[in-house]
């Protein structure tokens, strides 16, 4: 094999972001050769990556952005299968970087090379799962908690501080909707049903039993509306009645929480 200097292995490093080793062993390979050695290692680390693919990758953060207008802002959740790489700085750069991207377009070509370069640097699978734009009709206030876990983006209008109360209120209560009137139909009428069932369960008079169905009904709209949800900050009134009391109102919010839905695989004892 042949001698190859530090300068160039630290070249081939920043090329493919791969080991040492790794790159003193390719170049060697291929006689000192920077473009032959980078390709050698993008077929031999891209049959890594494609390994990486088939692994869970549940943890990860929500990469946020907001403009300095507060006019425009994203969120963009990217997994990997270790909380250990989520708090990697190459891994958290990236999913700073898709941010800012997904604020002005939908990932492409570009980040799908970084992702892949990441894959291989890594040793992790890595995904760009998925992303939420906003165009504020107001102002936009982000909110991260619990280690970029969770993010939050809420379009309204008002002092600064609703915004944020209201973006720290979503990540707790995780609301599925706006308000009450953007529930599906198809939702109401099921739970409609439900209600129904157990009013009639219950014996009482039909009067009473409607009474109870349409009480109920409500009850559970006003759960899963933000509008409707009692405030985290006091919970003898509701996100909308806080609203009015400051004479502010929200446009619309957008939401993320890390690893929501994915099929983790279970530890084998």
């Amino acid at each position: 094999m042949a001698e190859v200097s530090a300068g160039l292995v630290k070249e081939l490093r920043e090329l493919t972001g791969l080991g040492m080793m790794e790159c003193k062993k390719a170049l060697s390979e291929c006689g000192g050769d920077l473009k032959k050695a980078e390709e050698l290692l993008r077929i031999k680390s891209g049959a890594k990556a494609n390994k990486a693919a088939s692994r869970v990758a549940a943890e990860g953060i929500i990469g946020a952005w907001l403009s300095a207008d507060a006019g425009t802002g994203s969120l963009v959740e990217v997994n990997c299968e270790t909380d250990f790489v989520a708090r990697n700085e190459d891994f958290l750069a990236f999913a700073q970087s898709v941010a800012e991207t997904v604020a002005a377009r939908d990932p492409g070509p570009a980040e799908e090379d970084r992702r892949q370069k990441l894959v291989q640097k890594i040793g992790e699978n890595i995904t760009i799962r998925r992303f939420k734009r906003m165009q504020a009709k107001g102002k936009l206030a982000l909110y991260v908690h619990a280690g970029s876990k969770i993010g939050v983006l809420v379009d309204y209008e008002g002092g600064d501080e609703v915004g944020k109360d209201v973006a720290m209120h979503i990540a707790f209560a995780k609301p599925a909707h706006l308000s009450k009137t953007e529930v599906p139909g198809d939702i109401v009428e099921r739970e409609r049903s439900i209600q129904l069932a157990r009013a009639k369960e219950s014996g009482k008079p039909e009067e009473i039993a409607r009474k109870m169905v349409e009480g109920a009904l409500n009850k559970f709209l006003g759960e899963i509306s933000l509008l409707g949800q009692p405030f985290i900050k006091d919970d003898k009134q509701s996100v909308e009645k806080m609203l009015a009391a400051k004479k502010a109102k929200v446009h619309g919010y957008a939401f993320l929480v890390v690893g929501e839905g994915i099929d983790k695989p279970q530890p084998v004892h």
